[in-house]
């Protein structure tokens, strides 16, 4: 494990001010480096950006991206112009080496949902996303931004609330997030640097303290409950243990398992726990049983399959994310026979992505959906997670006579497309899609089009099933039968919105 001391935020408010001071934001970086420059930071390139910055001239902007986004010594005299050096080096967030001064963590501006200028301290060359790995082998090692961690960040509820628990928080950013709407905030991690990098976090980017715990999983918190959890955890399906930020150190996908089942006893009524997630295909077993028989007792859940990998594509995945691809081709030979060892003997054939999300209920029967959805969405999707869980709530207490008699709208969002061969005088069938949220698509027949296109809440779903079994000449007692069917999926997958009923 890293044995490298950490800065202290005894003068993070100073530096904070002087970064916002010289632009060094978001948008700063976006407006010096030019789009294609700052796309590739994201993705942990940064040969552009040095290239952008040789033309930045001595500015204080330029300074702190060759600091602390990549890692150029800079002269003193041009970080003294661009921070308050001294106070700097005192707190260690740099060290000098004769004129010139080094930065000891990667510091990157991060532009939180309402616009707030944030800042994600991690170690240095540890930012996530680069097609070479991250280039580090130290076990305690403290990555920063990824696609994970943002992912995460946009599927999360973001209801005011009186608690929440970041568990596994690495270097802050979904604490970070929660502190905006959570009265208090938890967050834990094995790694004792972790906790110090997410106290940097908050302390850099403005934000209130938060209560860090050290230890696995829910053990520093004891029997605490919360109004939400949310985890990024090391879900890696992997041969053992080697890198703390991402192998669990459980057998197969145990960790996540583990994860999924202690957060129910964790979570105050009607509270959220959210997680990013691997977990293995196995020969002879439903996926979707085996996520189904993670859900704890007593909460609902929605469980989205983004992703599937066989196992020599999952393998190569993480053997380069660690730069083991730049070893001795012998060495990373026999490290590959490990990972296909590890899945043989488990009988994985492949590794599926998602997001697990539980809800704390107090009904009889909980909804369990599991399915897959590798579509593109539109991200946040938080609002979408409450809303899908509130069409839960409704179809679980609408039987299909109360669906009859309710009345609903079209979602404002959702066009029809017909498909058929060019001058058919009927569409082969027609798909209802949506333009934003989780972006889906349904086949309809000719009902259930014609149902849906002349659902504005004026009447009920019974009477728009009559007049449509009139139109075509259908029985409306056999209509009214089969269709309740249809309506509860256009319903449950957000195309239609219940309508409340007028009061007496």
């Amino acid at each position: 494990m890293s044995t490298t001391s950490l800065p202290t935020p005894d003068h993070a408010a100073e530096l904070r001010s002087a970064m916002l001071a010289a632009g060094f934001t978001a948008d700063g970086l976006l407006d010096l480096l030019g789009g294609p420059a700052y796309a590739a930071l994201a993705r942990s390139e940064t040969v552009p950006a040095l290239r952008a910055t040789r033309g930045g001239g001595d500015g204080p902007l330029a300074t702190l991206v060759r600091l602390f986004l990549l890692q150029q010594p800079v002269p003193y005299v041009h970080a003294a112009a661009a921070m308050p050096v001294e106070a700097a080096l005192a707190d260690g967030w740099l060290r000098r080496e004769g004129d010139e001064v080094h930065a000891t963590v990667d510091v990157r501006p991060y532009g939180g949902p309402d616009g707030e200028d944030w800042f994600i301290v991690s170690d240095l060359g540890c930012a996530v996303g680069g097609a070479g790995g991250i280039g580090s082998r130290e076990e305690g090692v403290v990555l920063g931004v990824g696609g994970a961690s943002t992912t995460l960040a946009g599927i999360t509820v973001r209801t005011p609330v009186g608690s929440a628990l970041d568990v596994g928080t690495g270097s802050g950013i979904q604490a970070l997030h929660a502190t905006r709407h959570a009265t208090r905030v938890t967050a834990t991690d094995v790694n004792p640097r972790a906790l110090g990098f997410t106290r940097l976090t908050l302390a850099l980017s403005g934000a209130p303290e938060a209560e860090l715990l050290t230890g696995s999983l829910f053990e520093p918190v004891g029997e605490a409950t919360y109004d939400l959890i949310v985890s990024n955890p090391p879900f890696v399906i992997s041969p053992g243990a080697r890198l703390t930020y991402r192998d669990g150190g459980m057998g197969g996908d145990d960790l996540c398992r583990t994860l999924v089942q202690e957060a129910g006893a964790r979570l105050n009524p009607g509270g959220y726990a959210q997680f990013l997630g691997n977990w293995q295909h196995v020969e002879g077993e439903d996926w979707h049983d085996r996520l189904r028989s993670w859900v704890p007792r007593g909460c609902d859940a929605w469980i989205v399959q983004r992703d599937v990998q066989d196992v020599t594509q999952y393998a190569e995945l993480w053997l380069r994310d660690a730069g083991d691809h730049r070893d001795d081709p012998d060495a990373y030979a026999q490290r590959y026979e490990d990972w296909l060892d590890e899945f043989e003997a488990r009988g994985t054939k492949s590794v599926g992505f998602g997001w697990i999300t539980l809800r704390r209920t107090d009904a009889a029967e909980p909804s369990i959906v599991v399915e897959e959805w590798p579509h593109t969405v539109e991200q946040p999707l938080g609002e979408a997670v409450l809303a899908h869980f509130a069409r839960q709530d409704y179809l679980r207490d609408h039987d299909d006579a109360a669906l009859l008699e309710a009345r609903f709208v079209l979602v404002e969002e959702v066009v029809q497309e017909q498909v058929g061969s060019p001058g058919a005088e009927d569409p082969e069938h027609v798909v209802l899609r949506q333009n934003r949220g989780m972006r889906r698509a349904t086949k309809v027949d000719t009902v259930g089009a014609g149902f849906a296109g002349v659902c504005d809440g004026s009447l009920s779903a019974g009477r728009i099933l009559d007049a449509i079994a009139q139109l075509m000449q259908e029985d409306p007692v056999v209509l009214r039968d089969r269709t309740p069917e249809a309506i509860r999926l256009l319903v449950e997958q957000g195309f239609l919105e219940p309508v409340a009923s007028p009061r007496p």
